[in-house]
């Protein structure tokens, strides 16, 4: 998926792009997120290359650039924090009858 967007990030413009990782790619790294509660982290981690490589691309940012202060200016959590964020706004959800 991140294949098809890296052809076209040249010709539209940051805004556009973010929008299209967020409804194409956020969006499948967050559906389920909640089943991987628990796991080794070494499973986590090629989620983790994902999320690292969609900021790479809308940051339009080298390979080999620091990752840290792209996902800190996004506003994006690493994959295990943003598994248990998803976690606990489905309690909250659950426990204020909102689910």
């Amino acid at each position: 998926m991140l294949a098809g967007t890296r052809s076209i990030h040249r010709l539209v413009s940051q805004p556009v792009l973010l929008s299209l990782v967020m409804s194409l790619i956020m969006t499948r790294l967050d559906y389920g997120s909640v089943t991987l509660v628990g796991l080794p982290g070494h499973l986590l981690d090629h989620l983790q290359s994902v999320l690292n490589a969609a900021a790479r691309l809308v940051c339009y940012a080298q390979k080999y650039d620091h990752i840290t202060h792209l996902l800190r200016d996004l506003h994006w959590l690493r994959v295990p924090e943003r598994v248990q964020f998803r976690l606990t706004v489905l309690v909250f959800h659950c426990r204020d009858n909102m689910a």
